[in-house]
């Protein structure tokens, strides 16, 4: 896998392991380990990935219950996030060549058209339009934690147009998504405050990513602060909440379903997200946060699942390795 090598000095084989699932409902009832899965075709301006690392996401188990059931074709190979080696480019591919490293979340439009081979798997093919070169600071394992929850991040502030010298408050700021608020929030977007929600425990946490003002949910309620912010960021399913704390003319951005009064989207992936962002991914300003027990081998997928669906981790879950 040396970046030497040439497509034809790569043997890329029929099937591989993947999990899959065929019919909807609980992740540990419905996911298979299989060892014979086709590797997928690639069109011509997609590239095929040799797996090396893939996050989970919490869209990964809400598609599994039948979120997208609308725009889905059963059965399914889960997982949003990739990071890997290019092993074949297809005829229109022009910013990616065989040997390159580089990561991304796979699914363009995941909501109208998700991908029905994810990352989960040891190959993957992903549009060239998804993707970016690895930071070469960064391991494989950092670099798939990032994709789908720094975009989502990235993508919701444009939207709730925080600009510098503005406030923000992040609910839910230790996880996957907040983590990465309140670094971009800071250290991107310039913003004069932010303030994020947590537990006790993770008080420390938010203070070391940027955040000015780390708020107890355990102890204290947001909407009693004596201030207002320009952006509330509800990552929680708070939005409710949120609408009361900000300014007027301020926005309320929510990912997790539709609210009254809010901005809710579901992220279109791009990897010109990531090549924004890759002067401060490299220069170690923003920084990829993986729980400190959240990696699992391939074969240990549905113990990783079961640990995401706690709603308790800190940062990211990475699979890897896979073989």
């Amino acid at each position: 896998m040396a970046s030497s090598a040439s497509s034809g000095s790569i043997s890329i084989p029929s099937v591989n392991k993947a999990w899959i699932y065929s019919v909807y409902g609980k992740s540990s009832d419905i996911l298979r380990f299989e060892e014979n899965v086709d590797v997928p075709q690639i069109t011509d301006n997609q590239v095929l990935i040799k797996v090396v690392a893939a996050s989970l996401n919490p869209i990964d188990y809400k598609r599994m219950h039948g979120l997208l059931k609308h725009a889905d074709t059963l059965p399914i190979v889960p997982g949003f996030d990739v990071a890997g080696v290019v092993v074949k480019a297809g005829s229109q591919v022009k910013k990616f060549k065989v040997g390159d490293e580089v990561y991304g979340d796979i699914n363009e439009s995941g909501s109208s058209k998700p991908a029905q081979f994810g990352t989960l798997a040891e190959y993957t093919a992903a549009s060239e339009k998804v993707i970016a070169l690895k930071p070469k600071n960064l391991s494989f394992v950092e670099a798939a934690s990032l994709p789908l929850a720094i975009e989502t991040a990235y993508e919701g502030l444009e939207r709730g147009e925080l600009s510098a010298g503005k406030s923000v408050l992040v609910l839910g700021g230790a996880g996957g998504v907040g983590t990465h608020i309140i670094q971009l929030a800071k250290h991107v977007f310039g913003a004069s405050k932010v303030a994020a929600t947590a537990s006790t425990a993770k008080l420390d946490l938010l203070r070391s990513l940027g955040a000015d003002l780390a708020i107890d949910y355990t102890k204290e309620n947001f909407e009693d602060l004596p201030e207002k912010f320009d952006v509330v960021y509800d990552t929680v399913g708070q939005a409710d909440r949120g609408l009361k704390v900000v300014k007027e003319g301020g926005k309320v951005v929510s990912i997790v379903g539709p609210a009254p009064g809010a901005i809710s989207f579901f992220l279109n992936s791009t990897g010109s997200t990531l090549e924004k962002l890759e002067p401060y991914l490299e220069s170690g300003k923003i920084k990829p946060l993986i729980d400190p027990k959240g990696q699992f081998p391939l074969s240990k997928a549905v113990e990783a699942y079961a640990y995401l669906e706690t709603s308790r981790a800190t940062g990211k879950i990475v699979i890897y390795p896979i073989p």
